[in-house]
């Protein structure tokens, strides 16, 4: 079973402001935290993300460990504007967690679209994990347009 979670908004940025910083692992600990920390295994992830396969232990609120998971990197071919991030990653918990970034440039310049789509499958556990995947990318997206706010630039 196979469950699609999908989150849109406008980043105070321009895209190609947005498209610097969603390269970058520190943007992932950025809108993760307090919710979710992820500590590398073998190594600290790279300061800009490269096509690629990295382990990460996950934590709820950074207290309860809840397994390891991969993070599995590619940029595919931008299409009509959008660039595109991809993590096709899996563990022991979550077999698919295919999560696409779409960052399009907004209405303005001086905005962006943001979308989190995510393909869900955890055996009997996909429904639990689909409705924490949009409270997720809810909290995600909430950091994301803060952080937006007072200047991307501000997270190197």
């Amino acid at each position: 079973m196979t469950r699609m979670v999908e989150r849109t908004c406008t980043l105070e940025c321009s895209a190609d402001d947005a498209w610097e910083r969603v390269g970058t692992s520190a943007l992932l600990h950025h809108i993760t935290s307090p919710l979710i920390r992820f500590a590398p295994k073998g190594g600290p992830f790279p300061k800009r993300w490269r096509e690629g396969e990295y382990r990460a232990i996950m934590w709820l609120f950074g207290l309860l460990p809840i397994g390891w998971q991969a993070i599995v990197i590619s940029f595919p071919e931008p299409k009509d504007g959008t660039r595109f991030v991809r993590d096709n990653g899996y563990g022991p918990l979550i077999q698919r967690w295919d999560h696409w970034i779409e960052i399009t440039p907004g209405d303005h310049p001086s905005q962006t679209r943001y979308t989190d789509r995510v393909a869900v499958e955890a055996g009997l556990l996909t429904p639990i994990i689909a409705g924490f995947a949009q409270a997720f990318y809810r909290h995600r997206q909430k950091r994301w347009q803060a952080l937006a706010k007072t200047g991307v630039a501000a997270l190197r």
